[in-house]
């Protein structure tokens, strides 16, 4: 049964963990019940490249995973039961000897899809969560200190590596279940807990920037959320693990924001800043950030932290079907077409929300193509784009972080990621 509309299958789920049950059917040992390839039909009207066959999209899948796991997936030496950790940049180049937890959740979520394909992925796996066990927040020990190794400002936790490891620690239940040496449904609840607890808005029911921020602080708060943790197929999800009514919550406030962001401020694109701030400190209404808000002058643009949007909220149009979702990914990918002229190469490296490029963006890069890619598979009319984009992403690699969301967008688009069956 696939989860396409949170109705009588959700409520199912939840009337189950309430009662304190693990979902799924065990697997037979070490087996997982849902191996790669799985060639999901996703929401109606929605379409997939078709210019490749689907043993040839699986095969493109399986390169891109070796060549990702060759170069980021590190085993931690010294560890007596296995470590694995994911490097942050390429083989003998300094930031291979980094990792941060946005990294550590993209590696989870990779294994925990990639297992019938990788017969270690259940070993590697294991071997991430342990390792984001072995480098708590130090504010909220639920939580992974963002990086490793870490000085003072970065022993604080991040809000997407933390959602990521969730939603794969939920994947991983329904994988292999939950009565082997790890129980992945409890470490799901906990982590799932302090995400609540430290990093949603009592208020505003928004993800905060992690666990560092003051709800009611001056200039990093409540509402001032980062755009590319809007995920609300991961939320809909968690609210079958633990606290539905809470997770309903943020689903709602989050798609309200994309709908006001989207109308005031990119009527034509649809593409949303990186960072997102009030209008006000007495009127919360969301506007872009300003320049320099936390990172960069781009702050405000759709740059390195956006272009994952059209890949989260692609994901939960075509998995659950919700319209907002579908609409909102489907006027960027219409935009971006446009834009571009079809040709995938004219993407730029970034751009103002109104489809300005940033000054210096004259560069094509994966990071971009690739979520832009899903959300070209929710409008039927742009088949010929699809197939471009995905043409335009299979085969080529860039560093860590645009092979790690361009592999993860890749799943979706070749019909391998699934939630729950």
């Amino acid at each position: 049964m696939r989860i396409r509309r949170m109705t009588v299958i959700g409520l199912a789920l939840a009337m189950v963990l309430a009662q304190g049950q693990a979902i799924g059917a065990p697997p037979a040992p070490g087996a997982p019940n849902f191996p790669f390839p799985r060639h999901e039909t996703y929401a109606e009207g929605t379409i997939r490249p078709n210019h490749r066959s689907q043993a040839q999209q699986d095969n493109d899948v399986r390169a891109t995973y070796a060549r990702w796991k060759t170069r980021y997936l590190v085993r931690v030496p010294g560890a007596g039961v296995p470590r694995y950790r994911v490097a942050f940049g390429l083989p003998n180049t300094p930031a291979h000897d980094v990792t941060v937890s946005e990294g550590q959740g993209y590696g989870m979520l990779i294994a925990v899809t990639m297992a019938g394909q990788d017969p270690k992925a259940k070993e590697v796996f294991d071997g991430l969560w342990r390792f984001s066990r072995d480098h708590p927040s130090v504010i909220d020990k639920r939580l992974m200190a963002w990086r490793i190794p870490n000085g003072d400002s970065a022993a604080d936790s991040a809000f997407d590596g933390d959602a990521d490891i969730a939603m794969a620690l939920s994947m991983a239940n329904a994988q292999w279940g939950s009565g082997g040496n790890v129980n992945y449904l409890a470490g799901a609840r906990r982590v799932l807990a302090g995400i609540s607890e430290s990093t949603i808005g009592p208020d505003s029911n928004l993800p905060t920037l992690g666990d560092w921020v003051d709800a009611g602080g001056p200039k990093y708060n409540q509402y001032t959320p980062r755009s590319s943790d809007f995920m609300p197929l991961w939320f809909k999800q968690y609210g079958l693990v633990a606290r539905p009514a809470r997770w309903a919550k943020v689903v709602r406030a989050t798609d309200h924001v994309i709908a006001q962001m989207q109308a005031e401020f990119s009527p034509k694109t649809g593409l949303l800043p990186d960072f997102i701030e009030p209008k006000s400190a007495s009127n919360h209404t969301p506007k872009p950030a300003r320049p320099n808000f936390l990172e960069d002058s781009t702050d405000g643009a759709y740059y390195y932290n956006a272009g994952r949007d059209p890949w989260r909220i692609g994901i939960d149009g075509l998995l659950t079907g919700d319209k907002q979702s579908l609409a909102s990914a489907a006027k960027i990918s219409r935009w971006a077409r446009k834009s571009t002229g079809g040709d995938p190469s004219r993407l730029k490296g970034g751009y103002e929300l109104d489809g300005t490029p940033l000054p210096g963006s004259d560069y094509f890069s994966i990071f971009f193509a690739a979520p832009i890619g899903v959300a070209a598979m929710t409008v039927p009319s742009q088949q010929a784009w699809l197939n471009d984009l995905y043409d335009s992403v299979r085969g080529v690699s860039e560093g860590y972080y645009e092979d790690s969301v361009a592999l993860l967008s890749m799943l979706v688009m070749t019909g391998n990621f699934w939630v729950r069956d």
